[in-house]
């Protein structure tokens, strides 16, 4: 009997309460683990023996505590396996979705670089970059092109210059030339003149 005291005490400390669905009323006992053990209290009868008080329960209530222990441990180790198992399907899940999640951020930055660059040469350069190529190749071509349109006008004056210079000693030598004509033809009648005075003398 000491035994079963003991057994109930210890039950009693150990066993979590189960929420009843409806809340009892006064006649009515509550159908929780606590309330059963409250109920075989309540309904049993003691004693004193050398000085100690004895609790005496019928065996039949103690069986049937037994049983609703038993199940409510049953019951509860069930719903352990079912929420470890949850969990590890949830974990399952999580680990699926941070591979996912690892992929598609992945892919994002991938996205987000190949739109922040330029393929140039078959070299993937960033847009900055690209543009600062791009500029530098404009404003070189464009130093090239004033350069060349310098030399050109330069040339183009030059030639201007010597176009000027060729006319005028064009001008100079048919002068020349002129004079040189005019000398010749004056010479020529004064040689003719000679040897016509010459022939007249004879």
């Amino acid at each position: 009997m000491k035994k079963i005291v003991i057994l109930l005490g210890g039950l009693l400390l150990i066993a979590n309460p189960l929420k009843a669905q409806n809340q009892p009323d006064q006649n009515q006992d509550d159908p929780s683990i606590n309330g059963q053990f409250e109920t075989i209290i309540r309904k049993s009868t003691n004693y004193r023996q050398a000085g100690k008080r004895y609790e005496v329960v019928r065996l039949i209530e103690l069986e049937a505590l037994r049983k609703n222990i038993l199940d409510s441990i049953s019951t509860s180790n069930s719903n352990i396996t079912r929420l470890r198992a949850t969990i590890a399907e949830n974990e399952t899940a999580i680990s699926s979705l941070n591979t996912k999640l690892d992929e598609t951020t992945k892919n994002l930055n991938q996205l987000t670089e190949e739109k922040d660059s330029m393929s140039f040469f078959g070299i993937m350069v960033s847009k900055g970059t690209y543009k600062l190529i791009v500029w530098s190749v404009i404003f070189g071509l464009l130093a090239f092109l004033l350069f060349f349109i310098y030399r050109f006008k330069n040339s183009n004056f030059l030639t201007q210059q010597a176009k000027s210079a060729l006319a005028d000693v064009e001008g100079e030598f048919e002068q020349h030339r002129r004079r040189s004509l005019e000398r010749e033809q004056k010479i020529s009648r004064e040689l003719q003149d000679e040897i016509n005075k010459n022939k007249k003398g004879a």
